[in-house]
């Protein structure tokens, strides 16, 4: 068995890396936050949100520690938070942040208030 790809953070980049993966459904309906991780050290810690339009966000909580034997253990929490969305920001290459740009990567996402708009989201970067 090959070492585990600890460094995916979307469905497309874990199919280049992880040869034999499967989906079923949607594999980004969860959308990554933030995530920290080490081959080297064996670990990683990533939060995702799945948003239910109108409703909130479901949050995941994934820690995964290699232990000395080589297994690794896992701990996850998800918790339901309503009342908020995820907002997607792109950096565009002169460095200014842009929420129109489709052709430009996502380089941060963050939960926000329903009621906050694009403009307002910006403006509290």
């Amino acid at each position: 068995m090959s070492d585990k790809s600890l460094h995916n953070t979307t469905a497309n980049g874990a199919t280049k890396n992880v040869k034999d993966i499967n989906f079923w459904g949607k594999g980004d309906m969860f959308r990554l936050l933030c995530k920290a991780s080490s081959e080297e050290e064996g670990w990683m810690k990533s939060t995702k949100a799945m948003e239910i339009p109108e409703q909130g966000c479901v949050i995941q909580i994934t820690t995964q520690q290699r232990n000395p034997d080589g297994s690794y253990s896992l701990a996850e929490a998800v918790a339901f938070v309503p009342n908020v969305k995820i907002a997607e920001f792109h950096t565009s290459y002169e460095g200014t942040l842009d929420t129109d740009l489709d052709n430009i990567p996502v380089t941060e996402r963050k939960l926000v208030p329903m009621s906050w708009s694009e403009k307002q989201i910006m403006s509290n970067k």
